[in-house]
């Protein structure tokens, strides 16, 4: 087993296509914490973000040979496959799970909730689609921020682009969904 601390991600992704479990063994290190996190923003359930971790490494593993450095790097590459992982997940759990007989006479003191909660869900997934509509860079930067709770600077030195780069992805990604999701910011300043 050698040790290849000194390797930039891009290069271990290159070794892994070659078969080195070394390399991911390092990958895995590096990012597992990260991932976990991330996937944990998305289900709220530390055991399903643990076995959507242990997925992401292994579709790193087996698809390595799919990452392109000219699309972003190595590191967005892999947290998209675990927020992509996290939420096909959450949609395989909707509707299933136990299951309790209720008894008729109680109230359904709760119905205005249930407006509300499905309210959120509609506009949860306006946003979804509203990020996929986002140049790759753009959606990336914003997922690295909101999902990974990376700062500018972080996502900067990660990504070896200058801050101001990221901060230009920021600012127009963010303008971008504001456009998209006008419909659902209730209107502030309002004219009377």
């Amino acid at each position: 087993m050698t040790d290849l601390p000194e390797s930039s991600d891009e290069q271990l992704l290159v070794l892994l296509q070659g078969g080195d479990t070394t390399a991911l063994e390092q990958l895995y290190e590096r990012h597992h914490r990260l991932a976990l996190a991330v996937a944990f923003r998305v289900l709220s359930d530390w055991g399903g973000a643990e076995e959507v971790v242990q997925e992401t490494f292994l579709a790193v593993w087996s698809r390595a040979a799919s990452f392109r450095a000219d699309r972003g790097g190595a590191r967005g590459w892999m947290l998209s496959i675990v927020r992509h992982r996290a939420i096909d997940r959450m949609r395989r759990a909707r509707g299933l799970g136990p299951t309790a007989t209720l008894d008729d006479t109680l109230a359904d003191r709760g119905e205005a909730d249930v407006f509300q909660a499905a309210n959120r869900e509609v506009e949860r997934e306006r946003i979804v689609e509203a990020l996929a509509e986002l140049p790759r860079e753009q959606r990336e930067t914003l997922e690295l921020a909101y999902y990974a709770g990376l700062t500018q600077q972080e996502i900067s030195d990660s990504a070896g682009i200058p801050l101001g780069t990221v901060k230009g992805r920021m600012r127009l990604a963010m303008d971008k969904l504001r456009i998209a999701l006008s419909d659902l910011t209730p209107d502030v300043g309002g004219t009377a």
